[in-house]
Formats: C-alpha cells, structure tokens, sequence
C-alpha cells in the first residue's frame, strides 16, 4: 500500500473526553471515529488490525477443531425469555419491537440462538462433540460508556459454543478452546494470564478469564509469584490469616469514640493496629409475596476486618444471599441495631439479624466492634463470651497482597489486567431450560453439555494499546500491527533517486508477501516519522539521497532509541529476518 492511496488522519492531540491512553492514542492515530457514547466507526487504519486479530482467532479455531457459522444481531425474544434471560438480564440488554409489536433483542451474546440450532441439527449422539463458532457485532446498553473500545455498547466479539454428550467429554471442549486461547494470545504478541473467574451473567459452574496485563486494567488478578495459581480478585480464595483462635485476654469494655464512625478513626484513637478492628456492614434480602402484600425482608450483618473489604462476588453465592440482596437502606438499619451506621455491631440482646463473618473475623479475638450506641465502641470483645459464635462463617472478603496462596506456594501477589478472553463450562444451564436433548445409543434423551468461549475482537485493540506504547504513541506487536513495515523516503516528490530506490524497495517486499506501507505523501522528515510513531509501525526504513550516496538506509525499530545503517542491497533479506525473529 502507499500511503497516498490510502487514508492517514492523524491529530496533534486527542479530545478532552478520552480517558485512558489506548482511546487516546487511537482517536489521534486516526483508528476510530466517535459516532455517539460507547459507539465507533473503525477507520482502515483501525480495520487492518482489527482483520489481523480475526485471521489469527480463526486459524486457531479452525485449527482446534471449531465449525464457524454465523448468527444474527438481532433476534426473537422468545428465545430469551425460554432461558429466562429476557427478565433477568438487565437494562443492558436492548429490548426493541417491530413494526407488529413483536420483541426482539440486540445481541450481547448467542446462547440461545446457538442452543436452538443445537436442538433441531444436533438429535444423535453420532453428531456429537460439535463446537461452532462466530465472529459477529454485539451490543450492550452500557449506562457508562468509558474507555474507548474498552467499554463500549458496540463492540465484535468472537464467541464459540461446545456442545458434548457429557461431563467429560465437555471437558475435553474446555481444555480445547483454553489451549487454543493460549496459543491465540501468544500469537498476538501480549503478555497474558489466564485466571479462574466468577461465571456472572453467562452462568455455568466453570471458567477463565484470559487477562491481558497493563497497570491501567480495570481487574485485579491475584496469582502465585512461585506457582500457576491465578485468579480474578471476585473468585481468589482468601485464608483466615489466624490459623486457630487465640484464648481472651482482655475484658469487653464500653469506650467512648466520639466523632469516629470508621474503623480507621477508631484504631487511631485508641492507638491500636486497624486490623484489631471489625467492620460492619448491613444487606438486606427481599422475598417475593403475593401481589399486593409487603415484601418480607431479611436483615444480614456481615463482619469484615477493618483493613480488608467486602467481596459481593463471593457474598452473592452464600445460601440465602445467592437469589439477591441489597445493601440495607437507614430505616431499615435503626430498626433493626437502633443505631445509624458508624457504630454498628454484632452484639445485641434481641437480635432481629443473621451474622455472616469473614473466615479471618471469625478466628479473632479481644477485637474491636461496634456498640450500636452513638459515639461508644466494645473494646476486648470474644467469641462465645461476649456474643455467640456467628451463624455462618465464609470467605466473604478481597485477597489482599501478601495473604497465603490456597496451593500453599506462598505469598500472593496483585496486578491489574484487561480481560480480552474468556472460557466457560455452562453444563445443561441453556440445555435444560430449552429442552436441548439428544439421543443416546439405548434411544434416550440426554441433555446436551455445554461451553461457551468468548474473545473480545475489537477489546485486544485497546488492551494492545495499553500494554504496548510510549511518549510517541503505539507500538503493535508485529502480528498485530496494521502494517509491518514503513518506508519514509526523505523528499521523495522532489529526489528521483530517492523515489527509485523507494519504490524498487517497496515493490520488492510487496513481492515477498512482506506487508509494507510507502509513505510517498512527501512529508517533511519530522512530521513524517511522528506520524508513523504514533501509529506504532514497528519496523522503519528511511531513505536519504545522504544515504543512498554509501547505498545504505536507516532501519529502526519502533522500541530502539536510535537506527542502524543497512545496505540498500541487503534491507529485504535484513527486514525478513526482524520479522521471522
């Protein structure tokens, strides 16, 4: 390609409203376009890459052994109100009527579509294992719109569906499709984890997150310095951090705390470490009544220590918090504890409420909490002395750096990440709800065993980004870059041996199926190279009539601080060498 035919827009600075680097770097660079909130057109620039990032999905898909297909963006909303999800799954999912008054979806994803062509075409177990997949437009109604195309409400995704006879079998479509990601994320060029999940709104009782590491992510994974362990925050299993439960040695005793309403205030004024400290919070649980009755409302207090923090992943899978809770409004806190947040406790002599306390609260003693009196907290507390023991006891909490990994290999460490991928066993979650059967050998029905893989096509765009770039603008790995090669001819409009030995070059590579740009715009040097530095090109040749006079040129990599001179003669071969290594 030669720049003059292509289209090159670029911007000396990047709209107020771009938040993070990956959305900034992008409007400047000419890869997007704003159309509305969380809603871009992908310019060629843009587009070239984001054809890379599905060439590399689909030879490892095909590879792994996946069928591709294609579904719609909009669909019936029969489909998802036979799987529940019509209800349940939020404002996020857009809801629309046809000229006849029918509902329909815009699809954030295809469970039930795919589920419905699994139980019309898949009816035998000899049609079984099948995997079928599709890279298509989503949409979800984000109320926040943020990060470019890290949060967008359109977006393309590249989403697979396994389908198996059984438990096993539908393992060994997991450990495919996770093989696969790993090979696909490699290929890309970035550095990733892969990390146990929650499941969330796509359910299912198994999966991965494939995390791409940048210190501006929006998760936290906690994983294992000297072992595999890796985890998304919402799923790490945090120890109790007291290994058994030290005997009293202290009275419980009514203190004075005025003004001071957090655990913070309250261990600085009695001049004792935060984590003597217990930190309470309030939910509450509705449960459904009959129309025109008042909904009975359950009151939970949950003790966390006053230097960790709560964990509503974890906390929403606890029985009797796990069909939704809410946290408990002021009028239903003085009913229940008489007192107003700040100096709430567990300590009650009518206790209208269930204690759920963190495994590491539940190990403490002579603690501090408290006294559901204004201004006054309970120093010296105990279990089983001062108040019984709770009644359910859980991990309930966030990991914190240092804390035990759970395979024993030693001290967590924290580091953000951007999830582009993720893999779940769904089991007979869609299956079941939409009577989804094939027949065994014996001429019975089973429930089909499901998975669902998903890898965010346009996303890799903004987590390549993040991960990869500089003062200058971006720097694509080479599978990625919307071009592997620039050719910056100084003063080609106006050097004819500059413009030969550019275009002989250029011709050259091309002819060596090597992906090359000639910028022939005759830009003066300066504004040239920060154009192809912001775009992020990796590997620059520049041609000079000074150069040409030695018949050298100047290579440099898009990470090197300075170039290198090359032959003219030998620049092909030099060039398929940086793009083999």
């Amino acid at each position: 390609m030669k720049a003059s035919q292509f289209f090159i827009s670029t911007l000396k600075e990047a709209p107020a409203d771009a938040e993070v680097i990956s959305h900034r770097l992008m409007l400047r660079a000419g890869f997007i376009k704003r159309l509305s909130a969380g809603i871009y057109s992908y310019m060629p620039m843009g587009l070239r890459v984001i054809r890379k990032v599905e060439t590399i999905v689909r030879e490892e898909m095909d590879r792994a052994g996946a069928v591709e297909l294609l579904m719609p963006v909009v669909q019936p909303a029969e489909l998802w109100q036979e799987s529940g999800r019509f209800q349940k799954y939020g404002p996020e999912l857009l809801r629309v009527k046809d000229r006849h008054e029918r509902d329909f979806i815009v699809q954030p994803t295809s469970e039930e579509v795919i589920t419905d062509i699994a139980r019309q075409e898949l009816r035998s177990y000899r049609a079984l294992p099948k995997n079928f997949y599709h890279i298509q437009t989503k949409f979800r109604d984000e109320r926040r719109p943020r990060f470019g195309v890290m949060r967008g409400r359109e977006f393309t995704m590249k989403d697979a569906y396994s389908f198996d006879r059984d438990v096993d079998a539908a393992g060994c479509s997991y450990q495919r499709m996770y093989d696969a990601y790993v090979r696909i994320f490699e290929r890309m060029g970035l550095t990733f984890r892969a990390v146990a999940a929650d499941t969330g709104a796509i359910g299912g009782d198994r999966s991965h997150e494939f995390q791409v590491i940048a210190d501006t992510g929006e998760d936290a994974i906690v994983y294992s310095p000297s072992s595999d362990y890796a985890a998304n925050i919402e799923l790490a299993e945090a120890a109790a951090l007291s290994p058994a439960r030290s005997a009293a040695s202290e009275l419980m005793h009514l203190t004075p705390t005025p003004g001071k309403a957090t655990c913070e205030d309250v261990a600085a004024l009695l001049g004792i470490p935060l984590d003597r400290t217990v930190k309470s919070l309030v939910l509450a649980t509705d449960e459904p009544r009959p129309a025109g009755s008042e909904p009975k409302t359950a009151i939970w207090l949950l003790l966390v220590r006053g230097d960790h923090a709560l964990n509503e992943v974890k906390v929403g899978k606890l029985p009797g918090l796990d069909n939704g809770f809410r946290f408990a409004t002021a009028g239903e806190i003085q009913s229940a504890f008489g007192c107003q947040p700040g100096y709430l406790g567990p300590i009650l002599e009518e206790r209208t409420f269930r204690v759920v306390a963190d495994r590491t609260v539940a190990a403490m003693s002579d603690f501090v909490c408290g006294a559901n009196a204004a201004d006054h907290h309970l120093t010296g507390v105990n279990w089983g002395r001062d108040l019984p023991e709770p009644d359910l006891v859980a991990d309930i909490r966030n990991v914190e750096v240092g804390d035990p990994a759970p395979d024993g290999s030693g001290p967590v460490a924290i580091q953000r990440g951007i999830e582009v991928g993720h893999v779940f066993f769904l089991g007979t979650k869609y299956s079941e709800a939409m009577n989804a059967t094939y027949l065994d050998e014996g001429g019975k029905a089973q429930l089909l065993q499901m998975g669902c893989y998903g890898i965010g096509i346009t996303r890799v765009l903004g987590a390549a980004i993040e991960q990869n770039h500089d003062a200058r603008g971006m720097i694509w790995p080479d599978p990625l870059a919307p071009f592997s090669i620039v050719l910056c001819p100084i003063g080609y409009d106006r050097s004819p041996p500059v413009r030969a030995a550019a275009d002989d070059l250029y011709e050259r590579l091309r002819s060596g199926g090597i992906d090359v740009i000639l910028d022939d715009r005759g830009e003066r040097p300066g504004a040239m190279f920060a154009d192809w530095e912001l775009i992020g090109v990796p590997h620059r040749i520049v041609l000079s009539d000074r150069g040409l006079k030695e018949a050298t040129v100047e290579y440099q990599g898009r990470r090197d601080t300075s170039a290198t001179p090359v032959l003219l003669a030998e620049a092909q071969a030099f060039l398929k060498a940086k793009l083999d290594a």
